[in-house]
This record gives structure tokens, sequence and C-alpha cells, in this order.
């Protein structure tokens, strides 16, 4: 059985559908075939038992004895609306002996039924069985009592065998299971075929599909789309559908990874140069033996730092967008919001130390990466830095889970706020400025990775306003670890 189930999965999708099919068609006719042939089995024995019961005898008890003395020598007929040779008729004793009547055609072979009723004809009821007669043909028969028509009594120790050859029926039967095996089996090929176009037909979408996959495998081609009928809504749609939109969230995941790698290789270029050029120039006063003036020196290892430290958060920003949506959502935890920002304000001011940074936090904690939240405000903390001017103070406020991260600089034009988000996209009046253009493309991601969200806004009077909006509670919820 399992060597059949073995082969039977190696075979196609369409030949399993059509010997299932057929399976199912050959149970269901065969199941059919079964009844039917019992039914008119039972039919027939009802008619053959009805031409039985139409036999009348009127017996004598001068009769009877003569039958019952001469048996089984010599015995006389009896009358009845019996056709000579068509029916069996005989005597039973109680002993198992059996008198035929000369009409009959045949001699019945005694059972154990008819003895039964000969040992009680009184309480027996007429009984229709099967039998056979000596010659070993199928006989109907009804076994039942005698009555004598004299006394109107029961004959004791006797009873009435009266049957009829079943071999017309027997050969009625066996013509129509022949017909029915026929049938049976057109049917279980018919229905092979009809499986098997059927299984062709319904599958031709999977066909499709499969053509699709094999060529996207075959060329990285994820512009394939596989027709879909807008009205269908079946499994083979709804596959079609989803392997349209798994194919254009990979062509677009695609797009933005080779956006992605140009932009960081053209990002790379401009502090790559830069530290070629100074290298050379510290390497070519050595070779030559003519040094530097120290003060040119000086300059040129402060640049040459200054590239290297923009080189690494280049780096350090290409690997968190690089990182996948499983390997952040591993480290998400409850994390107080107070804290981060915090944290994230120490920071900002070692980098701006000759500006006015106040802060007014109130509690509130979130669901979110400690590591990535705290990274995204110390990136909004440091874009109000950079672009305040000296001397110049940022406004930090933090309450009911809304953060507003206030500068005074001079803030961003109208039509450059929608752009401000994308990845390596740069202000013109700020690409002097150090900087990558993705410290905000990971601020929005890691906001709403927290299920909130972030804008920017020109302030009033002058200036940015970058607000963050998470969801939250002002107590960590029960159960939660400590943030702390």
């Amino acid at each position: 059985m399992k060597r059949f189930g073995r082969r039977l999965r190696s075979l196609p999708i369409r030949s399993r559908l059509a010997l299932l099919v057929a399976a199912a068609v050959a149970f269901a006719v065969a199941a059919v075939s079964v009844v039917c042939w019992f039914v008119v089995q039972q039919k027939l024995y009802d008619q053959v038992d009805s031409q039985i019961d139409a036999v009348k005898f009127n017996v004598s008890s001068n009769e009877l004895s003569a039958v019952l003395d001469a048996c089984p020598q010599d015995v006389p007929e009896i009358r009845g609306d019996l056709r000579p040779n068509t029916y069996y008729m005989q005597i039973v004793r109680a002993d198992g002996t059996a008198c035929s009547f000369p009409s009959s055609a045949g001699v019945l072979r005694v059972t154990g039924t008819d003895r039964t009723i000969a040992e009680n004809p009184a309480s027996a009821e007429p009984t229709f069985h099967n039998a056979k007669d000596t010659d070993g043909n199928d006989v109907r028969v009804r076994t039942t009592s005698i009555i004598n028509t004299t006394t109107r009594q029961v004959v004791p120790g006797v009873a009435l065998e009266v049957g009829i050859s079943l071999t017309e029926t027997r050969n009625t039967l066996n013509d129509l299971a022949l017909i029915l095996l026929a049938a049976s089996g057109v049917g279980v090929l018919g229905a092979g075929a009809a499986g098997l176009a059927v299984a062709r037909a319904g599958l031709r979408p999977v066909d499709k599909l499969t053509e699709a996959v094999e060529h996207v495998a075959r060329t990285e081609d994820l512009t394939v789309r596989i027709p879909v009928d807008g009205e269908s809504d079946d499994e083979v749609a709804r596959l079609s559908r989803s392997f349209n939109s798994m194919t254009t969230a990979l062509a677009s995941s695609r797009d933005l990874q080779q956006q992605l790698i140009a932009d960081a290789g053209h990002e790379l270029r401009t502090p790559l140069t830069s530290l070629r050029t100074n290298i050379e120039l510290l390497t070519r006063s050595e070779e030559t033996g003519r040094p530097l003036p120290e003060a040119d020196r000086k300059a040129l290892l402060a640049s040459v730092k200054a590239q290297m430290t923009e080189l690494a958060a280049l780096i350090g920003d290409l690997q968190e967008l690089s990182r996948s949506e499983g390997q952040r959502g591993e480290r998400v935890q409850v994390v107080s919001f107070e804290d981060t920002v915090e944290s994230a304000l120490r920071r900002a001011r070692l980098r701006g130390p000759e500006l006015t940074i106040t802060a007014d936090l109130h509690p509130w904690y979130v669901r979110a990466e400690p590591a990535a939240l705290e990274r995204a405000i110390v990136n909004i903390l440091d874009n109000a830095v950079k672009f305040s001017p000296e001397g110049g103070t940022v406004e930090v406020m933090l309450g009911s889970g809304v953060l507003t991260v206030r500068d005074h600089g001079p803030g961003i034009p109208a039509e450059e706020i929608p752009h401000v988000f994308d990845r390596f996209w740069r202000s013109p009046s700020a690409r002097a400025l150090p900087g990558s253009g993705l410290g905000l493309s990971i601020v929005a991601r890691t906001v709403h990775e927290a299920g909130g969200e972030i804008t920017l806004a020109p302030a009033e009077g002058g200036g940015t306003v970058a607000t963050v909006r998470l969801p939250g509670a002002p107590t960590p919820p029960p159960g939660a670890p400590d943030p702390a």
C-alpha cells in the first residue's frame, strides 16, 4: 500500500486527478450496479414466489393416503392448477424421505427447513427458499403444511414442497451482471478520459504559472504577469494574483536595491576620493623629502579624520538599512521613550556644545527596538544641531507620546519637504555639509515599524519642527520587563 502511495505521488497532478476521478466513478458505478443487481434479483424472486402462490391444491384424504401409501413406487395424480413438467411438487415426511408427484418437473433435495415444517406442520409458516434438485439445478421452493380438505385439519408428519426452476431467472441475472459490468467498464473509462480532460482544463492556469516561474528563474525577468480573469475567485486565480503581487514586490525590491547600490556608490565615491587625494599628498611629501608645512599637515590629517568619520557613518547607515524586518522584530520590547530621548540628548549636547538644548520630557512607554529608536532620535537631534546657527537654541518636548524637536535654523523649503525622507536625498543647500542623506530615511522607517508617524514642517518664526508620534502609555504594561 505504501509503495502504491509513493507511485501515485510520483505521477503528474493531472494523471493523479484522472485516476482519482476514475476510481471514484468506479466505486460509485460498482455500488450502483451491485444494488441494482440485488434489487432485480429480489424482484424476480418475488415474481417466482407469486407464481408458486398461484398454485392451488385440493387434496382429499383418500388421495393423500393413496400418495403416501404408494410412494415411492406408484404415486397417483393429485388435482391442482399445474402444468406438467413445469413445477416441482413432492411430499416430505418428517424422517426426510420425499415422494414426488408424476407431474413434477423433478425430484427436490430435502433440506432442514423442509423437515422442520414436516415435523411441526401445525405451527410452521409457509417458507420460501432456494434449493436444488437431484440434477443440481437451482429451484425456488415453497414448503408448507398440508390441509385435509375433508377434515380441514393439518395433516401431521408431512409437508408439501412446490417449486419452480430458477434456470431462466439465473440466466436473466447473469445477463444483467454482464450488462452492468460492461456499462461499468465503459463508465470508468469515460470517467478517466473526462477526468483527464477536466484536469488538463483546470490545470491550464497552473501550467501558465509554472511556465512563468520557470521563465523568471531562467531569465530573472520580474515583469512577467499571469493573466487572471477579473471575475474569477477560485484557488488558481488567487494563486495567480499572489504570484503577480510577489513578482511586483520582488521587482520593486530589486529596483530599490539597485538604486541603493547606485546611490551608495555615488556617496562613497566622494569621501573615498577625498581620502585618496589627502593620503597621496601626505605620501608624496614623505617620498620627496619635502614635508608639508605643519599647518597644512594638520589640516590634511583633520580632513582625513573627518572623511573617515563620514565614511564610517555612511557604512553604519547602510548596515542599518540592510537589516531585514525579521532581524529588527526579534529585538522589539517595551522602551521608556523618556529615557531614550534623554540618552539621545546627551549625545547631541556633545556634538553641539555651542548650542542651548532645552528639554521638557514626560514619561511614555512604547514598543520598539531600543537601539534603533535611540539612533532615530539622535538623527533628528543631529539635523537640528547641524542646521542651527551658532549660539542658537534647540527645543525638545515629549508629552503623551508626541516628541517635538524645534530648531531655529534656515528651515526647509516647502517644495523639498516631500523628499526629506527619501534615501540619499539631500537639500541643495545642505550638500556642502557632512552627511549621507540616509538619516531621516532611517528615522522614518524606525518610527513606522514602531507603529508611529513622523512629520517635518516649517516652524513659526523660522526653523523646522520635527514631530514624532508613537503609540504607547504613560506607564509600562503589566508583566513588561523594566525598561531600565
